[in-house]
């Protein structure tokens, strides 16, 4: 007890941090367009997925999933039926951090998707996760 009395602070930031943690998990549990690395890479092995990179072509020359075709953020809209021979297929969509693409997956939803997926973390991820990555164009 004392201890908590003489650290108040660390025990505030640990019980605001577990909140923040619980409240991310809620959120997301009904989620399932968001994929894990691994999750992302098993629809990519067993479904066939494409992985679309809205990324900006400088972030996207450093280094990108295998395979994936790139279409940036800003031509996603006028460049979705490039995509049109995809539509039964899963797609996921992949960025720098998972926030883009998914604001990205609403532009084609509208467009008549169904199987969209977001690369929950992005390419953060993807790499943290030890996933390989390549520089060539598709």
């Amino acid at each position: 007890m004392e201890f908590l009395q003489q650290n108040w602070y660390w025990a505030a930031l640990a019980a605001a941090s577990g909140a923040w943690l619980m409240a991310d998990l809620i959120r997301n549990r009904g989620d399932k367009s968001q994929l894990s690395p691994l999750e992302a890479t098993l629809l990519i092995n067993r479904e066939d997925a494409i992985v679309i990179d809205i990324r900006d072509p400088g972030e996207y020359a450093q280094g990108h999933v295998p395979n994936a075709r790139h279409i940036p953020a800003g031509e996603l809209a006028r460049r979705s039926g490039e995509l049109e021979k995809w539509k039964n297929q899963p797609l996921i969509l992949c960025c720098a951090t998972g926030a883009r693409s998914n604001s990205a997956l609403q532009t084609l939803r509208q467009a008549g998707f169904d199987k969209l997926y977001n690369l929950r973390g992005g390419m953060m991820e993807w790499q943290k996760a030890g996933q390989p990555t390549s520089r060539k164009r598709k």
